[in-house]
């Protein structure tokens, strides 16, 4: 095995050269890579400088939820998102809720945290009893980092020791939290967490008498428990009889509970159920340029809390109202990373007329409980495959290369029929024939 040094130093030309040469893409298929640069310069540098090892853009399909009513505000809300039903989905249940009072949400924090790991060798109630005075001066040594952050109203706000030598030797965690404003704060709270590490490292209370502190690592925590929004919907029973007129309105608020209350005790229909809520979730945090994968693996997180996986909604009925909430931790940021680079990743803070990170946590928390309701609802009526079906039957003709005319038969043929793959390849291949 011959193991390649320097790719990284080539120019985007060699690199795919390379890859040519070392796998099974062709040379025009290659090419291809060509196929999305962006249409000028400035603007492809941007991209080509993202990332390490860049050889091209990788598009994904855009577009956006309508009638999405916040706390009594209008948003249209952009999506990206290769599947083809979650706009649909989602936007038939921003517009059933606009309908009906649309969505409420309230953030009840916005504390982040990361933490310093370390061993020490001395005694527990020793560092605990001095602790107060080592927290001092680290919170000393962060002054200068976070002069600007505590000037837009954020910074270090608690600084605690946690012991946790009876599950390893030693080991001992410095936990701090952390407000960050408008911006999800990871470079901030990493460039501070490093300063309290090394500092700690040099504390003469603590590196004397044969003992000694080593520093394991110092990180963001991705899992913010504290940094929580809810969004809700309700309405009077009656009024849920619009989504589906085959059953009534209280079969619908019974049936739907069921499924809720299925979510909240068997891990098998949890994750799909999740699954579902983060189909707008992530729609939204690619268009406006967060990072998905934190927030999906902290509400994962926050949805075993109690020690058992569970479905991140409730619903509450009473004889009159039905309620349906969500609550999830989504630690996000409108200014920092990419917000200020990536050309659309402006034209989707624009879109949503420039929220602060308070108001996208609301936005995108009623984006996934929209999709998430029109999920459910859509199973507990008519199956879910009706309607994703239709919406994907647009791939299965582009697949099968369709022309036009072959397009607009499809589409009308299959208006008040099941679509399945099969039944289009048959559907494409009789109209071939008659030709």
């Amino acid at each position: 095995m011959t193991v390649f040094s320097g790719f990284s130093k080539l120019n985007r030309g060699q690199r795919i050269n390379y890859i040519v040469q070392n796998s099974l893409l062709n040379g025009s298929e290659a090419s291809g890579l060509n196929d999305y640069l962006a249409p000028n310069e400035n603007r492809q540098q941007v991209f080509s400088e993202m990332i390490e090892n860049y050889i091209g853009n990788f598009p994904l399909p855009m577009g956006v939820v309508t009638n999405m009513v916040i706390n009594d505000e209008t948003f249209i809300v952009p999506f990206v998102t290769e599947e083809s039903s979650v706009i649909a989905a989602a936007s038939k249940a921003a517009k059933f809720w606009a309908e009906r009072g649309g969505f409420k949400a309230t953030v009840q924090g916005m504390a982040k945290k990361g933490q310093v790991h370390f061993t020490w060798n001395g005694k527990p109630q020793f560092i605990k009893e001095i602790f107060p005075v080592i927290s001092e001066k680290l919170l000393n040594a962060t002054d200068v980092l976070t002069q600007k952050m505590r000037q837009r109203g954020g910074g270090i706000t608690a600084i605690h020791l946690i012991d946790k030598t009876e599950e390893l030797t030693d080991y001992y965690q410095i936990d701090v939290s952390f407000e960050t404003a408008d911006a999800m704060g990871a470079n901030f709270i990493n460039t501070c967490l490093e300063k309290i590490s090394s500092v700690l490292q040099n504390i003469n209370e603590l590196n004397s008498g044969g003992y000694n502190v080593e520093i394991i690592m110092a990180i963001l925590s991705n899992y913010t428990p504290d940094c929580v929004v809810r969004c809700w919907v309700e309405c009077p029973l009656e009024k849920l009889i619009g989504w589906n007129k085959k059953l009534s309105y209280n079969s619908f608020a019974t049936k739907f509970k069921q499924s809720v209350d299925i979510a909240n005790m068997d891990i098998s229909r949890a994750v799909t159920h999740n699954k579902g809520i983060f189909n707008g979730i992530d729609a939204v945090l690619l268009a406006t340029g967060n990072d998905w994968r934190a927030t999906s693996a902290s509400a994962h997180a926050y949805a075993s809390r109690d020690r058992k996986y569970k479905g991140l909604t409730t619903v509450r009925l009473t004889e009159k109202t039905f309620t349906y909430e969500l609550e999830l931790p989504l630690a996000i940021g409108t200014v920092g990373g990419i917000t200020g680079i990536h050309p659309v990743v402006k034209n989707s803070l624009a879109v949503l007329k420039y929220p602060d990170a308070r108001k996208l946590m609301m936005i995108v928390a009623a984006s996934g409980l929209a999709c998430n309701f029109a999920a459910i609802a859509s199973l507990i009526t008519t199956g879910i495959q009706e309607g994703h079906m239709k919406m994907h039957l647009s791939n299965i003709l582009n697949k099968l290369n369709a022309n036009l005319l072959e397009s607009e038969r499809a589409n009308s043929y299959f208006t008040d029929k099941t679509v399945s793959y099969t039944g289009v390849v048959e559907f494409i291949q009789k109209i071939r024939e008659k030709k």
